[in-house]
């Protein structure tokens, strides 16, 4: 199957929050719908930790369909018949974006040497591939979890830059509970003995340590009520317990095959790093230790949607930013949506969410 995803080299090195700066930064991207003559109506998308830049095409390794082909399209709640969307995969990722199994300068993968990399570091590379693109006010930034980070941290450091905000499923910072499950998946990838150190490119990956990771993640993205109505106590391919480790329940059947299809998209290295981008996100630390600073004078408008059933980032998150935002003056829209499918909402079925988006982007 082709990529249909573009490449862009910056034409500058990018200066990193933890120091130092990448030489040479390719981003892998995609673009669906025109641009119009005054370049006005242009909608920046920004993905989840796991995510990439296939957002309404086929996935080129999976074959699978892009991760918000119901949302984005002609006709669709982001309408391409109207807007020119884009999405980049963040650098540190593994999709076509410099990250750790990209070649440094001597020719070999980054690796562990790659640098540490922030959310703000994510958004100015994107920010940079916005100026090689020639545009300069986005109609929309549209992000839903990692992705909503993201998008807040456009509107807080490049404020002019985007018109309209909508962040879905998101946080301001990461709390301790995010961060201790983050920790937990990486210290099983570096747990496995295939990590070797993250020098493992060219021969065998920590697939195991990446699944565990995977697997443990995904628990979070979803709500009780989702895996007791779809799983419950049931048991997988036979009649009676085995009395052993095998996966005797549906759910424990389940969560492996999400680990090991995982493992077959992405980087066990990209997991560790992104992961701790996630995790040094904290817009009020950014900006004096108040969030409101963070949006002092901005010019955008904001719509924050939250979902009832999200543990990982629950509403309270999204009421925080919303108390900033309304401290800054700045115009907000707020809605808590429900839906049975825990944080995972914003990418299934909900009617609601699509309303929301349709109206909100006008």
């Amino acid at each position: 199957m082709n990529d249909p995803s573009h490449t862009i080299v910056l034409k500058d090195p990018l200066s990193l929050d933890g120091g130092g700066e990448l030489t040479r930064v390719e981003l892998a991207y995609e673009t669906y719908g025109e641009l119009n003559e005054h370049r006005t109506n242009a909608i920046l998308l920004c993905h989840a930790l796991t995510g990439d830049q296939h957002v309404a095409s086929p996935h080129p390794i999976t074959g699978k369909p892009g991760w918000w082909e119901r949302t984005v399209g002609p006709g669709k709640p982001i309408d391409t018949d109207r807007f020119h969307v884009i999405c980049a995969n963040v650098i540190g990722s593994c999709m076509g974006s410099t990250g750790p199994a990209s070649e440094a300068l001597d020719g070999k993968p980054y690796a562990m040497r790659f640098p540490v990399i922030t959310i703000r570091d994510m958004v100015r590379a994107h920010v940079g591939l916005l100026d090689a693109l020639g545009i300069g006010t986005l109609h929309a930034v549209v992000g839903g979890s990692m992705g909503g980070m993201q998008a807040l941290s456009l509107a807080a450091n490049w404020p002019e830059r985007a018109d309209r905000v909508l962040v879905i499923a998101s946080t301001s910072r990461h709390s301790a509970q995010n961060i201790a499950f983050h920790e937990l998946g990486r210290q099983a990838v570096m747990a496995d003995p295939r990590w070797n150190q993250g020098d493992y490119y060219g021969g065998e990956a920590p697939d195991s340590g990446l699944s565990v990771a995977r697997m443990a993640a995904h628990i979070t993205y979803l709500s009780e009520e989702a895996l007791t109505r779809k799983f419950g106590r049931n048991l997988q391919d036979r009649d009676a317990k085995t009395f052993g480790f095998d996966a005797d329940f549906q759910v424990e059947s389940y969560l492996r095959y999400q680990g090991s299809g995982f493992t077959q998209r992405f980087d066990a290295n990209s997991y560790l790093y992104i992961t701790r981008a996630m995790d040094y996100f904290d817009l009020a630390e950014e900006h004096g230790g108040r969030l409101a600073n963070a949006f002092s004078g901005t010019q955008a408008r904001f719509c924050l949607v939250s979902f009832d059933s999200d543990w990982l980032y629950p509403t309270s998150e999204s009421r925080h930013v919303v108390h900033a935002l309304n401290a800054a003056g700045a115009p907000v829209s707020f809605v808590e949506l429900s839906a049975p499918h825990g944080h995972d909402s914003f990418l299934l079925d909900v009617p609601a969410l699509d309303r929301v988006i349709g109206g909100f982007l006008g």
